[in-house]
């Protein structure tokens, strides 16, 4: 399955099953294994940067198993080709989204000219409270 221009996941490391779907389908639905269970081996995978597989456990979050596969299940569609892709699809949005390095944070500063702003501000109110008092009470 390609996932980016460099990257290419090993269909050997998808594992997929069917089981049976608790949605919509009447009586057919206790016949048929329509859903899809996929599994994706990403302790296994060679393909993928360290970074992104944390990215990804980080993203997966209680999908995760502890032996390190990821868990995704299809039940939305009656068809189970409609199920297989959908988890396909969504196991490459998440491959995709974990490929994204976020943006180093840059630290944030306020300008003098704000400083100034805050402060006239903060002497302005303590001004108005003090004109509050009655006369002569000094503390």
């Amino acid at each position: 399955m390609l996932i980016a221009q460099t990257i290419l996941i090993d269909e050997a490391e998808i594992e997929e099953r069917f089981i049976r779907a608790s949605g919509p389908g009447g009586q057919h639905v206790n016949k048929t294994e329509s859903a899809v269970q996929l599994r994706f081996d990403l302790a296994a995978n060679t393909t993928l940067p360290d970074a992104a597989k944390r990215r990804l456990v980080r993203l997966a979050g209680s999908r995760m198993t502890k032996d390190g596969s990821l868990v995704l299940k299809a039940d939305s569609h009656r068809e189970r080709e409609r199920n297989r892709s959908d988890a396909r699809d969504r196991l490459r949005k998440l491959i995709e989204q974990a490929l994204i390095a976020p943006k180093p944070r840059k630290k944030a500063r306020p300008s003098l000219a704000s400083i100034k702003r805050v402060k006239a501000a903060k002497a302005q109110k303590s001004q108005v409270k003090s004109r509050r008092r009655k006369p002569g009470s000094e503390d």
